[in-house]
This record gives C-alpha cells, sequence and structure tokens, in this order.
C-alpha cells in the first residue's frame, strides 16, 4: 500500500494540473470557444463524440460494479457454477447492435458537416461576388492575396464578419498548415496543389476580443515553426471595404528627414524583396518577403512581437535571434544609424 501511494500523489498532482490548464482558453485563440459558423458546427460533433464516449464509460462502469457485487463469491458457494452465457445470441446481437447506432449517430453529423464545410462552388463560379483570398505560407510568415479587391498583404488578414470568406491555400517551400483555432479547423498549405475552405467570422464574438484573432501555422516546418504566427482582424463589412479602398490608395508619404533617409536605406536594401504598396504587380516568385503596405497599423512585429519601434530595430538588426532558420538573415548589413532610419520609415508606412 506504501508503494502506491507516491504514484497516486503523483497522478492526484498532474489530474489536478490538467484541470487547471483546462480552463487557460483566450476566446481569441480557443477551440472550445467558437467564433464562427465552422468553429461551432466542429464544437458541436467534439460534444456530441464526448457524450457519446461518456455515456459509454458510464454504462460499461455500472455494469462492471453490478456484476462484481450481484456475483462475487459468497461463503458456502465455492463449488456453485454459474449459468454459462457464452455464445448467447442475443448478448452477441445486443453488444453488436449498440455500436453500430453510436457509429451512425456520430457519422450522420459528421459525414453531412464535411460536404457542407468542403462545399467551394461559389469561389469557382465564373460570376460570383465571393471573397476569395489567396493564403500563401513562407518560412515563416504568410502572404494574403485578394485577387477581386487586387490588394496583397502580409502578417495581418483583414476579413469582414458575419459572411463566407473563401480560402485558396498554398505554400512557397515547405509544407505548412493555416489555422485560426478560434474561427475553424486547420488545413494544409502544399508546394503543389492547391486546398479550397471558408470560414465565417463572427460579429458578436469578434467584438469580444477587439476585432482581433490569433492565427498559426499547425504543421511543423521548420526552426521557427512555432513563432509562424499571424493576426486576424476581423471587421464589420464597412469598415472592412474602407480598409481595401485604404489599401489601393495607399502610397508611402515620407516627410521626417530620418525617414525619408530610411527610404533610401530600403531602396538600396530591402526593394528588391519587400513591396510596400499593396497593389503589387510582381509574380509570386518575385516576392520573396512579406509586403509593408500599411506596416505602421499592423499588430505585430515579424508576426510576434509588440509592434513597437524598439522591436522593429531589434527585428532588422538581427532577425535570427528572433527567427531561427528565416530567410531575412544575412541578406543584408546596415550600421546601427541606418537600423534607426529605415524603423522610421517602416512606421511611417501607414495606410492614412
Amino acid at each position: 500500500m506504501k508503494n502506491w501511494l507516491p504514484k497516486w500523489r503523483v497522478m492526484s498532482l498532474f489530474s489536478m494540473i490538467a484541470l487547471l490548464l483546462a480552463g487557460c482558453g483566450k476566446p481569441f485563440l480557443s477551440t472550445l470557444q467558437p467564433a464562427g459558423e465552422v468553429a461551432s458546427m466542429q464544437y458541436d460533433l467534439l460534444l456530441l463524440s464526448t457524450a457519446i464516449m461518456v455515456l459509454v464509460i458510464i454504462v460499461v462502469t455500472i455494469i462492471f460494479i453490478y456484476v462484481v457485487v450481484r456475483f462475487r463469491r459468497r461463503k458456502g458457494d465455492e463449488n456453485f457454477i454459474p449459468k454459462q452465457v457464452e455464445g448467447s445470441h442475443k448478448l452477441e446481437l445486443i453488444w453488436t447492435v449498440i455500436p453500430i447506432l453510436l457509429l451512425i449517430i456520430l457519422a450522420v453529423p459528421t459525414v453531412a458537416y464535411t460536404f457542407k464545410l468542403a462545399d467551394v462552388k461559389e469561389m469557382d463560379a465564373k460570376k460570383s461576388d465571393a471573397l476569395v483570398i489567396n493564403v500563401r505560407s513562407n518560412a515563416y510568415w504568410w502572404e494574403f492575396e485578394y485577387p477581386n479587391q487586387k490588394i496583397i498583404t502580409s502578417q495581418d488578414l483583414v476579413v469582414p464578419t458575419d459572411q463566407k470568406v473563401y480560402f485558396k491555400l498554398k505554400a512557397s517551400d515547405v509544407k505548412h498548415s493555416f489555422w485560426i483555432p478560434a474561427v475553424g479547423g486547420k488545413m494544409d498549405t502544399n508546394t503543389e496543389g492547391e486546398n479550397k475552405f471558408w470560414l465565417v467570422f463572427d460579429s458578436k464574438k469578434a467584438e469580444e476580443v477587439d476585432d482581433v484573432f490569433y492565427g498559426k501555422c499547425a504543421e511543423l516546418c521548420g526552426p521557427s515553426h512555432a513563432l509562424m504566427d499571424f493576426k486576424v482582424k476581423a471587421l464589420p463589412k464597412d469598415e472592412f471595404d474602407a480598409w481595401v479602398k485604404d489599401m489601393k490608395a495607399a502610397k508611402p508619404e515620407v516627410a521626417d528627414a530620418d525617414a525619408k533617409a530610411g527610404e533610401e536605406v530600403f531602396k538600396q536594401s530591402c526593394i528588391g524583396c519587400h513591396a510596400v504598396e499593396a497593389q503589387d504587380q510582381r509574380p509570386e516568385q518575385a516576392r520573396q518577403a512579406p509586403n509593408l503596405a500599411g506596416f505602421a497599423d499592423r499588430e505585430r512585429v515579424a508576426g510576434v512581437l509588440e509592434h513597437n519601434e524598439e522591436n522593429i530595430k531589434a527585428w532588422i538588426k538581427d532577425p535570427e535571434a528572433i527567427k531561427p532558420g528565416n530567410k531575412m538573415t544575412g541578406t543584408y548589413k546596415v550600421s546601427d544609424e541606418q537600423i534607426d532610419q529605415l524603423a522610421k520609415y517602416l512606421e511611417s508606412l501607414k495606410l492614412q
């Protein structure tokens, strides 16, 4: 008994920790707080499957306790042989039919939801008003192209609420996976072929998180996989339309002397990979780095750092220390003064 006591204490400790961590989800990130139609359907399936499993556990536990108590060996019954039920057609029928019924109960909504979530006919129609976003994953950043609006942005995905948003997913280097936990399940991005699906962003849920959800890469893709984040700004339709208009009109207007100097450094060092206008006409292969249009309005620096001038400088000075294995490391060398100027220039890239 004493030998089991330490193990029991350890198990109790881990059980308490698991229970505590189960309540750590945030509404902008948690799959257990759905913020859209797709997430709600998937959450319903999760509840249904959990309920079936719990029901089976309860029934089996009750039967087990009943059998242990009812048919336990009693004093004087050592030589008593109970009725043998091996080969009982009735019992075999019961424990065969019941699992089949439970599987049918789970399979019907699962298949129905699967076909519904795979329905992307509207985005493929020749004449369609559907909002389509081409998502291209790179090591370790995200590009978002709005082909109908003819704009491109990176790291911050901007979408309207309360309508279907269709996505075309692909990767430029290795396999990644596009995932916005609070809004819907993940979908792989492959180097060959496109995956397609849709999401709906609930306006009420968006208000609860100040219109910002978190997105992640859900496929191990390299040393900075855990840092391959992006932010999702879910805006009312009129605000989204205004954002599209501002992006189309956005042009760098530099007034500050340091920012102007930074613009010159940018043109000499960075322009080969980065663009600063959302209407980027370059082919995909030429877009080797994030589009920086509206950079000053973004939620994060490099997708993971708090947006401030200090972090912008830290990223430019040593990107390898922040995201190991990124493609920006070692591409150019700039002095501390030029880093200050570049930071000033990047902070001038505002939509308004």
